[in-house]
């Protein structure tokens, strides 16, 4: 403890407390629950900085964004009731995608508790499925410790949300207390009969896959998880929405599995003799609906690796499974060594099979053709070209998604920035905190008409702190997944999936952005060099509108192939 001897008011008392936690950079949209800390904030902007949003949602993206680039919690200060049900999104986030947050709100006074006082609400019930910890601070000499113990949950073991209730009495009073010493990471080691264990079971396969994702990676891991794959010469594929975590461009990278994967790599992994899953959940994207693995108890040989004990053997039964954080696996696998054995070569007896799924997930990178004047594949391989290696890429849900992750080359640890809980409204707000944390790096945020609607109020808060991102908003006049679906299961029958939009080049020069409108695949390339141009020189945001034909729902199939398909099945006759 760090000993003090005058009194503080509670919110003094709490952003001393984040001082001590490193936190260099708060997100919030102020409320009157949380004044106190809002002036205690005034008082640290030599240290933290405090980046105020439109939306609490939004906050609670850019927060939980933070979390993923640096490893460390993003914080996020929200007020009680409305506000804590916006910010509710980024918490969900956190949860499913195993990022540190820590979430704070604003909670009405104590003696008005339990009375259904003025926006009161219940955190622990109203978010005690959702994050790792909920707590409601009664005391102000208790900021201290209870800070601290957020900050260790949220790092610790799988990383994942917190949310601190402040009620705004304790906040404005005075206390005094000691300041706890700064939070430490806590994690499961692999021992080393484990390590030997993978090591023997992987030299016995003939066909073996990896299989990474998770949260709780750092630059240093991913360098280990490379020279461990290296090592080993073994195929990776990422999990869903966590291809940056081995550079795309490395000869052992294979594809994503999770939506719209290339069938052939479906079918190795079911071909696979040993799966060597490093950090996924495997949860119903990265699994095809849990049909990508028989459940309980997979075909292959299985080797699961998870910071968390509770997630080994949650759906999946393994012949091994390794409770270690992912730096400690990754560090320990780095140095993890062939055993001597006559007939094992410096490449190994599967390098030929690790070549042809190589060779096979480049020759997917090839988009064919689209209906319509605009072609979104052709764009992607221009920004394939054109974008630096470090560029960030973010993205929210929807279908236009599918085209950024199949067909873009992520370059190594984030540069990828995208929801796996799958959540609309996310890629601006992330693209935001991205360029605010990395100013000298290109950040291009990628939504659907939908999808941008949901936040594209914070241009303004990327015009106030000189955020300057590049937005593609891909406009179709549709909720196009929905719609995808729709046709799907109930062909011809459109209701509640078409969208009348605005003029978003409008929309977006009222914020102060450069925007302009794309409307046939030979204007892209020079439009995106104006936007980069802008966005780098004037330190503010760049739109780019692309209209796309509807009919164009996947790189591999239409609508209209969609609907006959289904018709064909006898879907419609419901």
């Amino acid at each position: 403890m760090i000993e003090t001897s005058h009194s503080r008011t509670g919110g003094q008392i709490l952003v001393d407390a984040l001082k001590i936690h490193g936190v260099d950079t708060v997100f919030c949209l102020p409320g009157e629950s949380f004044l106190a800390a809002i002036d205690a904030l005034a008082g640290a902007t030599d240290r933290i900085r405090t980046i105020v949003t439109r939306h609490e949602a939004a906050a609670a993206n850019m927060a939980e964004a933070y979390g993923k680039l640096t490893g460390r919690p993003g914080v996020c200060f929200v007020t009680r009731g409305p506000g804590a049900s916006h910010a509710a999104i980024g918490v969900h986030t956190a949860s499913q995608d195993s990022t540190p947050l820590v979430l704070f709100i604003g909670q009405v006074g104590r003696a008005m508790r339990g009375r259904e006082a003025w926006q009161e609400v219940d955190y622990p019930q109203m978010f005690g499925g959702m994050a790792k910890w909920v707590v409601e601070v009664d005391q102000a000499e208790r900021l201290p410790e209870l800070v601290s113990r957020a900050f260790h949950v949220a790092v610790s073991g799988r990383p994942g949300p917190v949310v601190v209730a402040l009620p705004e009495d304790m906040l404005a009073g005075g206390a005094v207390t000691a300041d706890a010493e700064a939070y430490r990471r806590v994690a499961a080691h692999p021992g080393q009969a484990e390590m030997e264990r993978m090591r023997d079971m992987l030299e016995a396969a003939e066909r073996p896959l990896v299989i990474v994702g998770g949260g709780g990676w750092d630059a240093p891991a991913t360098r280990d998880f490379q020279r461990f794959v290296e090592a080993f010469d073994l195929p990776v594929a990422a999990a869903f929405r966590r291809q940056d975590i081995l550079d795309n461009h490395h000869p052992n990278y294979i594809g994503h599995v999770g939506l719209g994967p290339s069938p052939r790599l479906v079918e190795r992994v079911r071909a696979a003799d040993l799966i060597l899953a490093v950090g996924p959940r495997l949860g119903e994207t990265t699994t095809s609906g849990y049909t990508l693995f028989d459940v309980p108890r997979p075909a292959q040989r299985f080797i699961h690796v998870h910071a968390d004990p509770l997630e080994l053997g949650r759906v999946y039964q393994a012949d091994l499974f390794i409770n270690a954080g992912l730096r400690e696996f990754s560090a320990a696998a780095a140095t993890l060594r062939h055993k001597p054995a006559a007939g094992w070569h410096t490449r190994s007896r599967w390098s030929g099979e690790v070549k042809a799924a190589r060779a096979a997930y480049l020759a997917d990178q090839t988009p064919g053709p689209m209906p319509g004047a605009l072609d979104l594949g052709a764009v992607m391989l221009h920004l394939r070209e054109t974008l630096p290696k470090d560029a960030i890429l973010t993205n929210g849900a929807g279908n236009y998604a599918i085209w950024v992750h199949k067909f873009h080359r992520y370059g190594g640890f984030r540069t990828q920035l995208a929801p796996t809980s799958g959540a609309m409204g996310y890629g601006l707000p992330a693209a935001i905190a991205a360029k605010l944390l990395h100013p000298a790096r290109e950040v291009v945020c990628f939504a659907g008409d939908g999808c941008f609607l949901m936040s594209g109020q914070e241009l303004a808060t990327a015009c106030q702190y000189g955020a300057g991102v590049v937005v593609i908003v891909v406009d179709n006049a549709m909720y196009g997944s929905i719609r995808m679906h729709q046709e799907k299961e109930y062909p011809g029958r459109v209701f509640a999936t078409a969208l009348t939009n605005p003029d978003f080049c409008a929309l977006a020069r009222a914020y102060g952005a450069f925007a302009e409108r794309v409307e046939d695949t030979a204007a892209f390339a020079p439009a995106f060099a104006r936007a980069r141009a802008f966005a780098a020189e004037q330190s503010r945001p760049a739109l780019l509108e692309l209209k796309i034909d509807p009919d164009a729902i996947t790189p591999s199939a239409t609508l209209t192939q969609l609907r006959a398909a289904a018709l064909k099945a006898g879907h419609g006759a419901r």
